[in-house]
């Protein structure tokens, strides 16, 4: 599979990898993640007690906790920043096929 690869300014290989998927049993919710990415791409979204995604406009009784969603994938520049931030390592990437 080939696999999407551009280059650095300073002429090296660089092969981004895109988010696909975050691990909700492992995140905290901290928003860190979302502090770091400037591209719009996540997004802090309530859960209730039986790990269904509730409206945020919802009774505080029902949200147990606040997990982070991918809200827009394809504005992901595949720079791993969340990652990185990310201290439970609930973040999966990985390149774009072409």
């Amino acid at each position: 599979m080939a696999t999407l690869t551009a280059l650095t300014k300073g002429g090296t290989a660089w092969t981004p990898q895109y988010v696909e998927s975050i691990d909700m049993n492992k995140c905290l919710g901290c928003g860190r993640c979302f502090k770091v990415c400037h591209r719009n791409v996540l997004e802090l979204r309530p859960l209730n007690e039986h790990g269904e995604f509730v409206d945020d406009d919802d009774d505080d009784d029902e949200v147990l906790r606040k997990v982070m969603t991918i809200a827009n994938a394809d504005d992901c520049i595949g720079c791993e920043a969340c990652a990185n931030i990310c201290g439970k390592k609930c973040f999966t990437h990985a390149p774009a096929a072409v």
